[in-house]
């Protein structure tokens, strides 16, 4: 990471910005048109104390993001647990350790938190995304991952 890079929580303004973001992380996904209930969306997620949307900030470009959800729990003496999900980064800026760093920056708001875990699941199966998160910090093999769909 350069001197022109900032780590942050994304900005209520910056909804357009996520959302071109993350037409690198599924390009098949029908885009999302602005709408009031969008919006209203929005800002459900954005005010949600639980939720942590985080950005890397290249001179002005938001490069990369990930999002951390803490949830309550009543195991583990009531510590609860983090998920993260949707990390990117736009193609143009790969390779710098942006989203490592928002990863490190994720779990320290988890552990900042008392979280007893953080979990993060990812439907990549080649070899250089997995050595990814296994280098920022996460273990394979510890659970089992299921998913269930509609």
């Amino acid at each position: 990471m350069d001197t022109q890079t900032t780590l942050r929580a994304i900005r209520r303004h910056e909804l357009p910005e996520l959302l071109a973001l993350y037409r690198h992380l599924h390009p098949s996904d029908p885009e999302l048109p602005s709408t009031p209930s969008l919006e209203a969306h929005w800002e459900r997620i954005h005010s949600d104390p639980s939720l942590h949307y985080l950005v890397a900030e290249v001179s002005g470009t938001l490069a990369s993001t990930c999002t951390l959800a803490i949830i309550p729990n009543l195991t583990r003496s009531a510590r609860p647990y983090g998920l993260i999900e949707n990390v990117v980064t736009h193609p143009e800026f790969r390779q710098r350790g942006l989203a490592t760093a928002l990863l490190q920056r994720a779990l320290g708001i988890a552990w900042e938190q008392n979280c007893y875990k953080v979990m993060l699941l990812t439907g990549r199966k080649d070899e250089a995304t997995l050595r990814f998160y296994q280098n920022a910090g996460f273990e394979a093999g510890e659970k089992t991952g299921f998913v269930a769909k509609p």
